[in-house]
């Protein structure tokens, strides 16, 4: 690895199965209920995604691996961003059974080192929703749709 990339790690226990988490990031229904304003999945190998954050930062990719109920992994970038465009960097999410639960791995890699800061708060923000609202709860409406980040 270069000095001008770098990786994401976050691990955190949601309190719901592997199976029930891994729909929040292919049912389109269920994502835009922790990220996002409009999104449009194609949860296969080689199927593209869309996530309109706030209208204005739109991050898109594609699927590079499945494997229901254990993981998921897709190219990341953002529409119009010179940065991080769409492709550039690889995002990977993991689903371990653990008790009742699941033990979520999210690994973010190739990320530009200017963009490891925004990156991680935006993962802290949006893994906290997502946990609410695999273990029952209401995050609300997400603040981040209604203001621009970039």
């Amino acid at each position: 690895m270069n000095q001008t990339s770098d990786t994401i790690r976050k691990e955190m226990f949601i309190d719901c199965r592997p199976e029930i988490l891994f729909s929040f990031f292919t049912d389109p229904e269920k994502m835009v209920r922790w990220m996002g304003r409009h999104i449009l999945l194609e949860p296969s190998i080689g199927g593209k995604y869309r996530i309109d954050v706030n209208g204005s930062d739109i991050a898109m990719g594609e699927y590079k691996e499945i494997i229901p109920n254990e993981k998921i992994v897709m190219s990341w970038g953002w529409e119009k961003s010179k940065v991080v465009p769409p492709g550039s960097s690889t995002l990977e999410f993991k689903f371990t059974a653990k008790d009742k639960g699941t033990v979520l791995l999210l690994t973010h890699y190739d990320l530009p080192l200017e963009e490891v800061a925004a990156h991680t708060e935006g993962w802290m923000h949006y893994t906290t929703r997502l946990q609410t609202l695999a273990e029952g709860g209401d995050p609300g409406i997400d603040p981040w749709s209604v203001k621009a980040m970039h």
